[in-house]
């Protein structure tokens, strides 16, 4: 009942998109009066605030969207399609936002850009460090090893800032804030990180239109391009009030903390984990970059993180070591 009424309160058509794609940090717009009692209009924030107020399980009270919202078939049958099929892994996903979200989101808002962006992370690997598709699109921001380069993020044998989530975080600033200065449209933003700004770009001038929505019904996207933007809002929705759409008793992870040391080469992560009494995993995820798990002997000295509080002891066994 309760994502029935959320749907609806949605549908009076938050596409507001063409004002929220043009006026990005703009407020959304108010809804009109009701015929019935002419008081003042309340906004989208606040009629989802009295929405989820009926239910005691809300977690989540930030209602504020910076991305234009449309709800329509597309994100309807995603966020079906999260809560009954995929609900085992988008819980995980979710549990996990606790932990990388405020980092993302953090450096989204000190570049001035849209921090509902970071929602591009949980569709593209559910915020795993090691994640690697099909198309050989590495780390948390599935950069591909061209983008990548020409982003700053650099790779060899036993290296790979793509994995890293701060340097990944930095680089898809830069590209993201690059796609919009191009494409004047988060939607298409969003589109071109997926299928390719080139591509896109050909089938912007071969239809002569700039609205992702129009370029969908025109089967100008690939399949896949045609499903990020509506997964991305459907996981926008419902990661701002998990429990109206029945993700209750998450397990919160704890927002990432870290200290960054400078450790000579030959360090090893398990055996420095091990010393810190921290688990061989979590450290290896917090240096994801060093993806064979050690720093080689040759190099004179690189900067890894250890949780909070940890450096000295962590400098302190690498370097006798």
């Amino acid at each position: 009942m309760r994502r029935t009424l959320l749907a609806g309160l949605l549908t009076f058509q938050m596409s507001v998109s063409a004002f929220a794609e043009a006026n990005p940090k703009a407020a959304v717009p108010m809804l009109p009066p009701s015929p019935v009692a002419p008081q003042k209009a309340l906004t989208l924030k606040e009629k989802l605030k009295a929405l989820t107020a009926r239910s005691t399980h809300v977690q989540s009270d930030n209602l504020i969207f910076d991305l234009p919202v449309t709800y329509n078939n597309k994100v309807s049958k995603w966020v079906s399609y999260y809560q009954v099929k995929g609900n085992k892994w988008f819980r995980e996903w979710l549990q996990r936002s606790y932990k990388y979200m405020p980092f993302i989101q953090s450096e989204l808002r000190k570049a001035n850009l849209p921090t509902d962006l970071a929602y591009m992370v949980m569709i593209e690997s559910g915020f795993a460090p090691n994640a690697v598709s099909s198309a050989a699109a590495v780390g948390p921001w599935q950069f591909i090893e061209p983008t990548g380069v020409r982003y700053g993020l650099n790779k060899n044998w036993w290296l790979d800032e793509r994995r890293d989530l701060h340097k990944s975080t930095t680089a898809a600033i830069k590209y993201l804030k690059d796609l919009y200065e191009e494409f004047g449209s988060w939607y298409l933003v969003a589109a071109s990180y997926n299928m390719g700004e080139n591509g896109l770009r050909r089938q912007i001038k071969k239809y002569g239109t700039k609205d992702y929505w129009t370029l969908i019904k025109l089967s100008a996207l690939p399949v896949e391009t045609q499903e990020y933007v509506p997964k991305i809002l459907a996981a926008m929705l419902i990661s701002k009030a998990p429990n109206l759409y029945g993700f209750r008793d998450l397990e919160k992870m704890d927002p990432l903390e870290y200290e960054t040391v400078y450790v000579p080469g030959g360090t090893e992560l398990n055996s420095l984990a091990d010393h810190l009494g921290v688990t061989r995993k979590s450290l290896k995820d917090l240096n994801a970059e060093l993806y064979l798990g050690y720093i080689p002997r040759q190099v004179g000295k690189h900067a890894i993180r250890v949780p909070k509080g940890a450096a000295l002891m962590a400098s302190s066994f690498a370097n006798r070591n």
